[in-house]
């Protein structure tokens, strides 16, 4: 199994576009190409 690591600038924007933006984590994450579990736990975060 491999393992991304995601820069501090990325995890924030998706988290924005979760939030401020109102769009859905599963959007974001189809449109980013991550995984919604790992957007879900940035957002928790």
């Amino acid at each position: 199994m491999s393992y991304q690591r995601y820069s501090e600038e990325f995890r924030s924007e998706a988290i924005k576009q979760v939030t401020e933006r109102g769009h859905s984590v599963s959007d974001v994450s189809k449109r980013l190409g991550i995984s919604g579990k790992s957007l879900y736990a940035w957002v928790s975060a």
